[in-house]
């Protein structure tokens, strides 16, 4: 056998997977992935966490770069590429419908304006009031920053309009404060007690860091785009992620010595720290 068959063979295999796992739980018309088809004693976990969906579709988007290796691949790779660009679009849509949280956020930082963290997979809509969760969770928003930085530079076409470039440069505004901004962090519970009380979090502070730096001079239009639809990053806000980073760890934050949310930004994905 071959050695580009027994490839083709194993990246088939992995399809196989991906499409168990991850793309039969895909919902049709919003492109969401729910973190769980299941409703326990727990809670119910049938929603479309931004965190979430982020990393699955990572799986998919990097299974379709390996599929443009082969020169026939009976149409995988187009499918996989479009499933990414429909989850990714489906965060898009739903984040814009709270444009103006990220408008009073800029201004104010208040809690009350941060985005939802979750959002109802079938619609796209909230499913949970601004003060029932805690939202405020900078890794989030700043993983679909460097995701979708990282994705339209590999040549997928995710941002359509110069609405959602200005909606995406908002985004930016809205972490780059993340050096003197406390969230709830990646477990969504603030401060070590669970009294619901958000700190600064390093895991925060590296991820928007490593947004700030694949999403700066992106054109998000693609080869065919122009000065408009160019995101642009303060240097200053670079440097002061940067500086409180590195002062930082590696405690997680005040109340957290250290934390396995740190694995996110010393390694896979942010690799934000380069003095290890």
């Amino acid at each position: 056998m071959s050695s580009r068959r027994q490839i083709q063979e194993l990246l088939n295999s992995y399809h196989a997977q991906i499409s168990t796992i991850i793309l039969s739980k895909q919902n049709p018309c919003s492109g969401l992935i729910p973190a769980s088809v299941a409703i326990t004693t727990h809670g119910d976990y049938t929603d479309a966490w931004v965190r979430d969906n982020v990393y699955s579709i990572i799986a998919v988007w990097g299974l379709s770069l390996a599929y443009r290796r082969i020169d026939d691949d009976d149409g995988i790779g187009y499918e996989l590429e479009h499933a990414t660009i429909k989850c990714m679009r489906g965060l898009l849509s739903s984040m814009m419908k709270q444009a103006n949280k990220v408008e009073n956020f800029k201004n104010t930082q208040s809690l009350e304006y941060s985005l939802h963290a979750k959002y109802k997979t079938t619609t796209g809509e909230t499913v949970v009031g601004d003060f029932e969760w805690g939202h405020l969770q900078i890794d989030a928003t700043s993983i679909f920053l460097l995701t979708l930085a990282q994705m339209t530079t590999s040549g997928l076409h995710i941002v359509y309009t110069l609405d959602e470039v200005n909606f995406v440069q908002n985004l930016v505004f809205y972490i780059e404060r993340a050096y003197r901004t406390p969230d709830y962090g990646i477990w969504e519970r603030g401060n070590k007690l669970n009294h619901g009380m958000p700190e600064l979090n390093s895991s925060s502070i590296g991820m928007a860091l490593a947004a700030l730096q694949a999403i700066n001079g992106v054109n998000l239009f693609g080869a065919r785009g122009g000065p408009t639809s160019v995101i642009h990053v303060l240097p200053d806000e670079l440097t002061r992620n940067y500086t409180t980073l590195h002062s930082a760890l590696p405690r997680e934050s005040n109340s957290k010595e250290i934390d396995a949310a740190l694995l996110s930004v010393i390694s896979f994905p942010a690799f934000a720290v380069q003095d290890l």
